[in-house]
């Protein structure tokens, strides 16, 4: 198995673990030496795999400490069945349907009340994108003004029920190219819920559904590894 399998197997593991409870919030993962001879893997892997999920928001590293685990968002009820890649990405073609009549709704109908309050979500994701600790919840936020600028009760219901592990669950399975702390990587995914406000800003529905849709399927091809549509 190459390097970059090791290092998902670990990975796995140990969101298992962290995702069950087993191993709580505020609690430090096991020192490198015995992750190492517990896997039966090199150090190399075992840094690979924690960086992946410092880049998830799961862990936090102290220079000379250790790394200790984040509170995990509240998990909602539909999601405990969500395990798999399979699951993870039959997750997000669920959400493209949703929030993306989501976001056309939101073009014709917000107030601009909840306007302000989508540009202030995407403020905070813009100042804080890079802090895997902070950036679920910013992210999450986005999305749940713009569902709640929908009108319909039932979008913002569904959403605030999903909860920000919609926006976890797909980050622990990226490939490192797609973390959050890459540059690059943050720019786009900012330019495409700047997409997503600019349609509702100026009242264009049609325009709000494709960059709503564009941005999730965008996430979907990071899952997948295909490439992004011309």
């Amino acid at each position: 198995m190459t390097k970059r399998g090791l290092a998902h197997e670990v990975v796995e593991q140990l969101k298992g673990r962290i995702l069950s409870g087993e191993i709580a919030p505020g609690d430090k993962l096991p020192a490198e030496n015995s992750l190492v001879e517990e896997f039966g893997v090199s150090r190399t892997v075992v840094r690979e795999a924690v960086s992946r999920l410092q880049a998830a928001g799961l862990v936090e590293t102290f220079q000379g400490r250790g790394s200790f685990v984040l509170e995990v968002p509240e998990r909602a009820d539909g999601l405990r069945q969500v395990r798999s890649h399979r699951d993870v990405l039959e997750l997000l073609e669920f959400r493209i349907g949703v929030e993306s009549e989501a976001a056309g709704l939101a073009a014709v109908r917000r107030t601009e009340h909840q306007l302000k309050a989508i540009e202030r979500a995407l403020d905070d994701f813009r100042r804080i994108g890079a802090d895997p600790s902070r950036s679920v919840e910013a992210d999450f936020a986005f999305h749940f003004k713009v569902a709640a600028a929908s009108g319909n009760r039932f979008y913002t219901d569904l959403i605030d029920s999903l909860g920000p592990m919609m926006i976890m669950l797909p980050r622990t399975r990226l490939d490192p190219a797609y973390e959050m702390s890459d540059a690059t990587h943050l720019t786009r995914v900012v330019l495409e819920h700047e997409n997503i406000y600019a349609a509702i800003a100026r009242s264009d529905p049609d325009a709000a559904r494709a960059a709503a849709r564009v941005h999730l399927s965008n996430t979907r091809h990071r899952l997948t590894g295909e490439r992004y549509p011309d």
